[in-house]
């Protein structure tokens, strides 16, 4: 059975009443049928209406193949459903339909601009938490998108009429469509000035300024095709009121304006680059002295292994000094960076040893409760804090 829709007439009405006409199911859920309706079944991309019928809860409204509409509401703790023969009042949730209308209506134009400008018909759009635009090319060029864009708001300003009808046969023959229609009856079609006509049986604005703005926000690829990624109305008013928020809380940061933050981020981008290089070279010289140090020792030792805690030191500053150390043929180094959360350990051998690193790395980390391996040449772990390393590689070494 057809349910009436009567958001089909005005998209703004949120206050209506219906008879119950039926139960049905959805899902496996328990749905009502009513006579007419003002809210939205999920279809065409665009997500359903929710809000209060008959003092319940809306959860979902669902549309089947034989144009019943669904509602499946939020009955628990509350006992059965309204019964066949019940009037009800229903209250579509306005601050969602509204926002739903922006967005249906703002992919209409969008996809209109994006064929005329970028030459990119729509193929499906989706307008969930993230809306998107799936399109028939390969790769989408950023300049003619920002283009399809601007003159997208170029139309929103002009506050064209749009005009939501059914036409009979001979005028939906006549009527320059952006795409063919998915059914065969009861074609709906939504006019927008003379910018573009479309099939559609969704909410819409009545005039272009209703959308507010239509904001694209970023290009990508998706399954071998160009996808745009955008927002509309309300929505993307909040976007850009919470951006812009986040934009001043940075100005304050920096003791700036907002429109000098990406000046201020850049100088920082650049300030972190030269100290970055200025530690690596203080790195890089405090590993060399570590290295003749700990070289001293290697040469005096008879089994040529050395070990030693460096304070401070990470995996980055022990890989120099094992370099180092290493050059030397038949050298096997036992070393560890201490720091609060625990010791960074290394172990590395030198050309000719035929010491095992990885597995001797892996029964210490067993021994102190941490974790480390590697190959028999080179072998890296982490211990936990408070760790003796010194007296777990002489204990282990026997």
């Amino acid at each position: 059975m057809s349910t009436e829709r009567l958001y089909f007439d005005d998209p703004f009405l949120h206050h209506f009443t219906a008879r119950v006409v039926a139960h049905g199911t959805w899902n496996g859920a328990t749905s009502v049928v009513l006579d007419r309706t003002a809210f939205y079944p999920e279809a065409g991309g665009q997500m359903a209406d929710h809000g209060v019928l008959g003092g319940l809860a809306v959860r979902d409204v669902q549309v089947d193949d034989d144009g019943t509409v669904h509602h499946l509401l939020d009955v628990s703790g509350t006992g059965p459903l309204p019964a066949p023969g019940v009037e009800l009042a229903g209250v579509v949730e306005a601050e969602r339909r509204r926002a739903h209308m922006s967005l249906h209506t703002g992919q209409h134009m969008l996809s209109r601009a994006l064929l005329d400008i970028a030459g990119a018909a729509t193929v499906s759009s989706r307008l969930g938490a993230t809306c998107t635009i799936d399109t028939d090319q390969d790769t989408l060029d950023e300049q003619r998108v920002a283009e399809a864009e601007a003159h997208v708001n170029a139309i929103i300003d002009a506050d064209l009429p749009i005009r939501a009808f059914f036409p009979t046969p001979e005028e939906l023959a006549a009527l320059p469509l952006r795409r063919a229609p998915k059914v065969t009856d009861n074609i709906r079609v939504i006019q927008v000035g003379d910018f573009d006509v479309s099939p559609c049986g969704g909410t819409h604005c009545t005039r272009t300024g209703q959308v507010g703005m239509v904001r694209v926000l970023g290009v990508e690829r998706y399954k071998g095709k160009g996808r745009v990624l955008f927002s509309a109305g309300p929505r993307a008013r909040r976007e850009l009121w919470d951006e812009a928020g986040t934009l001043r809380a940075m100005g304050r940061a920096f003791t700036c304006g907002p429109s000098e933050v990406p000046t201020v981020v850049e100088k920082l981008r650049r300030e972190l680059t030269e100290a970055r290089e200025a530690l690596g070279a203080a790195r890089a010289r405090l590993a060399e002295h570590t290295a003749v140090e700990l070289a001293a020792r290697l040469d005096a030792s008879a089994d040529k292994h050395v070990v030693a805690v460096l304070d401070g030191a990470g995996p980055e500053q022990l890989r120099a000094v094992a370099t180092r150390l290493t050059s030397r043929p038949d050298a096997v180094v036992f070393l560890a960076g201490r720091a609060p959360d625990g010791l960074c350990v290394l172990i590395s051998r030198g050309a000719t040893s035929s010491f095992g690193c990885g597995a001797f790395l892996k029964r210490a980390a067993e021994a102190a409760g941490g974790r480390g391996g590697g190959r028999p040449e080179h072998a890296e772990g982490r211990l936990p804090p408070g760790t003796d390393w010194p007296a777990i590689v002489t204990s282990l070494r026997g």
